[in-house]
């Protein structure tokens, strides 16, 4: 009996454990599908850096092939400029790189020879610059538009002047080792005036002036772009304070233009100026005492006494006039400057004189605007010959056939023979001492000058002049009247009055 009892016991108790068994087994097996559905969040965080390294490496093979398909763009357009800039063919590496070095070796000696001469044949094969300063540009080849100045300027001819200045300033402000706190600072308001060129086998030359607001002293600047990245080929500090120039006037009879000249000399060259010399050679004797008192009557207002007056009791000739000026200095070197009574200048013009003129090495040229008469140009209201000094089309042109008008040191002057006073022919001796400078080494600047002007006063042609010389002087005369479509209008003038009549018929009918 109690042997049956504890063999029930064993039973109940194994049962138990069996069944506590298959509890522990079913719960275990559950855990493992539990994992096996749902990752943990390492496993995700692992899955997420894979992903985004498979797209960092793809983007990375599309750069490396986007930067070697520019990379071979690069190459053939380099290979393109180099064709079209140094005609050689590109066989070798080493071959082609010695020949582009040879080729900017040549144009850099090419930049050297823009600061000298060349003997040129004849004044119609001289180069001449254009001035610009920040807005305008003052132009001799004025193309079918006819302007002698262009305002605004063209986008190419803007970028063009803007990269020089760009430079210029840039190297200006450019920090040096022993700058000061007080260093100046330019700006383009700085920006005096310039002129520039270009010649078809050289390139191009900027030559850029700046000057602060009431400073004498200029920074100049030349720029030589050879077809290539613009080089820098000076930079100097002119010290125009020290600058004299002797301004030598011929005059005949001309009294009252003369009295007009020097009211407008006392006010630039003595008020504005302040460091000139004035050279009065006068022809004839019969209105001497005038002139000297004209002379006289300024040297006491304005307490100058930098006035010369030379009288020749001879027949007027121009070249005889400025050689006897010119010789008639005895002191240092002097700048000359070869004036008439009927030309107007500003100070700004004397500046560009001193800065473009340099003993034994170039003389200046200026091109001046000549205006057309007056009475013409304004009828009944004709301002002040002050207010009448602006350059247009309809008021003048750019008088490019005169040689007249020069700066040039009395050394250059000297040396080169002067004025040929014996010279025959349709050249005058201007002219032929223009053609002097041409065929010697110095430079000759030629530019038009925008504070240059030659006044309009009659041209008389004189009955005993061949036929020639006096179609010529008529030919001259209708030049300095009026331009092309004025002139035109005065001759077709009874023309314009009858359409205009029946015009203003045919309204008041209508």
């Amino acid at each position: 009996m109690l042997k049956r009892w504890f063999l029930g016991k064993r039973v109940i108790a194994a049962l138990l454990f069996c069944f506590v068994l298959l509890l522990y087994r079913q719960a275990c097996r559950s855990q493992i599908q539990t994992r096996s559905g749902h990752p943990t969040d390492e496993d995700a965080y692992e899955s997420l850096l894979h992903q985004h390294e498979r797209q960092y490496l793809q983007q990375t093979t599309n750069l490396t092939r986007l930067i070697s398909q520019l990379k071979a763009e690069l190459q053939e357009r380099s290979r393109q400029l180099q064709r079209s800039a140094v005609i050689f063919p590109l066989e070798h590496e080493e071959q082609n790189q010695s020949e582009l070095e040879e080729f900017m070796r040549k144009q850099l000696r090419r930049a050297g020879k823009i600061f000298t001469g060349e003997p040129l044949p004849n004044e119609f094969a001289v180069l001449p610059f254009e001035t610009f300063t920040l807005r305008q540009v003052y132009q001799l080849e004025t193309g079918l538009t006819r302007l002698p100045v262009e305002s605004p300027l063209r986008q190419d001819r803007k970028n063009e002047m803007n990269g020089a200045l760009e430079a210029a300033l840039h190297l200006l402000n450019e920090p040096q080792l022993r700058d000061s706190q007080q260093r100046r600072i330019y700006s383009p308001q700085h920006f005096y005036e310039g002129i520039l060129r270009t010649e078809r086998d050289k390139g191009t030359l900027y030559d850029l002036t700046f000057r602060e607001n009431g400073v004498p002293n200029f920074r100049r600047l030349v720029f030589f772009r050879p077809f290539a990245p613009l080089m820098k080929v000076k930079e100097e500090l002119m010290d125009a304070s020290q600058i004299l120039i002797n301004i030598i006037v011929p005059l005949a009879d001309t009294v009252e233009s003369f009295r007009q000249f020097m009211q407008h000399f006392s006010d630039v060259c003595i008020r504005q100026d302040g460091r000139t010399h004035l050279t009065v050679v006068f022809f004839g004797h019969e209105k001497t005492n005038e002139v000297k008192g004209i002379l006289d009557a300024v040297s006491r207002r304005m307490k100058y006494r930098n006035l010369t007056l030379i009288h020749l009791n001879e027949a007027f000739s121009r070249g005889r006039g400025l050689q006897v000026g010119a010789r008639a200095w005895k002191r240092s070197n002097v700048l000359l400057f070869f004036c008439d009574v009927n030309v107007r200048f500003g100070a700004e013009f004397l500046n560009s004189c001193r800065m473009n003129a340099e003993a034994g090495k170039k003389v200046f040229y200026p091109v001046m605007f000549s205006l057309y008469n007056p009475e013409i140009i304004y009828g009944q209201h004709i301002p002040s010959a002050q207010d009448q000094l602006v350059i247009r089309k309809d008021f003048g042109f750019w008088k490019d056939v005169d040689y007249g008008m020069t700066c040039q040191y009395r050394s250059d002057f000297i040396n080169t023979g002067g004025f040929d006073v014996s010279a025959k022919g349709r050249a005058t001796e201007d002219v032929h001492l223009y053609r002097k400078f041409l065929h010697s080494n110095l430079m000759v600047v030629r530019a038009p000058s925008r504070h240059l002007f030659h006044l309009w006063h009659p041209t008389v042609c004189h009955a005993h002049l061949s036929s020639e010389a006096l179609k010529l002087c008529l030919q001259t005369k209708a030049l300095n009247e009026a331009s092309h479509s004025q002139l035109g209008q005065m001759i077709f003038h009874q023309e314009i009055d009858n359409h205009l009549h029946k015009y203003n018929q045919h309204n008041i009918k209508s």
